[in-house]
């Protein structure tokens, strides 16, 4: 599946931002998605993932209560709210996607194989 991320942006810290991934391909429904982020120097790492269904979700501790991670599958996109916004969450913020589908949810990059290209989020204090 072809993903392509969008809505990143410069806000101050205590704001929100929604990012999106469009997926373009057949069957989206039948993948797991993820969103995952990257800062300047360090590793990739996990932000939040969805199922098949909306309450299929697992959050990153650093995220949990701030973010919220949706999908609609009818327009094949995924959503990332961020709310409460913080400096650390400064990064490049990457959807992802799986079609081995599991419980729990996979949380690491290269359980994922289909990737969009990024969007910019940048938080200032």
């Amino acid at each position: 599946v072809q993903l392509q991320a969008s809505g990143g942006g410069l806000v101050q810290a205590g704001g929100s931002l929604r990012l999106s991934c469009a997926a373009a391909g057949r069957s989206f429904s039948r993948y797991d998605m993820a969103w995952f982020r990257q800062a300047p120097g360090k590793e990739r790492e996990f932000v939040a993932a969805i199922g098949w269904g909306p309450a299929i979700t697992t959050y990153a501790d650093s995220v949990k209560g701030r973010f919220t991670i949706s999908r609609d599958n009818a327009k094949n996109m995924v959503y990332l709210q961020m709310n409460s916004l913080k400096p650390p969450d400064t990064g490049v913020y990457y959807c992802a996607a799986t079609d081995v589908r599991s419980l729990p949810l996979k949380v690491r990059a290269d359980e994922y194989a289909d990737w969009g290209q990024g969007t910019q989020v940048t938080v200032s204090s």
